[in-house]
């Protein structure tokens, strides 16, 4: 899916929050280094390859990828001001249902 500019930054900053909150700042800055050097995504990228972060995040923390994930998810609904509900749903799923939520609430077109 593809996101609008807005959204895309305020995604971007969720998961740098997320990231940091779970794994610190030095944790979050290997993340990103390895991301760019094994799939040649930078940072500023990840929201257009959502899956292939998430593959990365599981390959790396097997079922505690979920934890990080579930922090981006809160972090990500706290700066659109939506409610946070757990779902069983994939990582990337979930945020595309918040973008359309954000796109609704906002009457974004």
């Amino acid at each position: 899916m593809k996101f609008d500019e807005e959204f895309k930054w305020i995604l971007i900053e969720a998961i740098d929050e997320g990231l940091r909150s779970i794994v610190g700042e030095n944790g979050k800055k290997v993340i990103y280094y390895h991301l760019k050097e094994l799939y040649g995504l930078e940072r500023e990228e990840i929201s257009e390859k959502l899956e292939v972060f998430a593959e990365y995040i599981n390959k790396i923390f097997g079922l505690g990828a979920r934890i990080i994930e579930i922090a981006i998810i809160k972090a990500l609904c706290l700066k659109l001001k939506l409610e946070y509900r757990e779902k069983k749903v994939k990582f990337v799923d979930y945020i595309e249902e918040l973008y359309k939520e954000y796109m609704k609430k906002y009457k974004k077109k």
